[in-house]
């Protein structure tokens, strides 16, 4: 069952998500530096990035007693299959449009004692987090802006046992869940020189969860006025429990991402 959340670490990497993100990570994104072009209009940024975060926290799965998961960034990365987390911003002076989407998917299998219940179960959970949002800076000059924002992020996390093998060959069950939390607070970058500068949010919130929270602080270096990089340390949390399905974790670990501007 551990792996009914291990997503997000990564959700994630993660997942994510998740980052949001999103990991819902999770989630205002690592969008450092989003310079206007010399004509007033719209600037745009994409972000790949990868989430190295551990995870611990209590979860359960169909109505059974929760079951409290401690893991490091290298145990999940041991099942992990796939995982996914990307950022997008758009700017307009003041106002800006952003979203932060997270997907992992971990597989994993053991045998079990005597082969009589079953000779193999196989666990496998999909977790996917999107974050979108809008915000507004209250203070913006020609070193950086701090903007408060809000909006909604949409989690699922699926979780399927199978078993093969004794009394319960071919036997399968899933248990899943989908809620949407609401988000706000604030993002704010500063640049310290021409290519050096400081980046971060914090969101909180809930609404299908009981509390849905994101942090994030880095420091990231523009190469040109096209490409820059951001190396940092992000946490999320959240807590949410229905109808057997229980998710109350903490992720966080480093986070890097390349961001394209245009």
């Amino acid at each position: 069952m551990k792996h009914s959340i291990a997503f997000a670490s990564v959700l994630a990497v993660g997942l994510l998500a998740a980052s949001a993100g999103q990991a819902a990570d999770i989630a205002s994104p690592m969008a450092p530096e989003l310079k206007q072009t010399e004509r007033e209009g719209w600037t745009f940024a994409v972000s790949p990035y990868f989430w190295a975060a551990g995870m611990s926290g209590d979860t359960g799965l169909f109505g059974l007693p929760t079951v409290h998961t401690d893991m490091d960034f290298a145990d999940i990365l041991d099942d992990l299959d796939f995982g996914a987390m990307a950022i997008g911003e758009a700017r307009y002076d003041r106002y800006s449009i952003f979203a932060d989407i997270m997907y992992s998917k971990i597989s994993s299998g053991s045998g079990t004692p005597r082969g009589i219940v079953a000779d193999h179960v196989d666990v496998s959970t999909e977790t996917f987090a999107g974050l979108i949002g809008a915000g507004y800076a209250v203070l913006q000059d020609d070193r950086g802006h701090l903007d408060l924002v809000a909006g909604a992020r949409v989690w699922h996390s699926s979780t399927n046992i199978s078993f093969s093998g004794g009394i319960l060959d071919g036997v399968s069950r899933s248990d899943s869940a989908t809620w949407v939390d609401g988000l706000a607070g604030v993002r704010a970058k500063y640049s310290i020189t021409d290519k050096v500068y400081f980046t971060g949010w914090g969101l909180v919130g809930g609404g299908g969860a009981n509390v849905d929270w994101d942090v994030a602080g880095g420091i990231g270096y523009s190469f040109n006025d096209k490409v820059s990089a951001v190396v940092g340390y992000r946490a999320l949390g959240v807590d949410y429990s229905s109808d057997g399905f229980v998710m109350d974790i903490v992720e966080q670990g480093p986070i890097f991402g390349v961001v394209m501007h245009f």
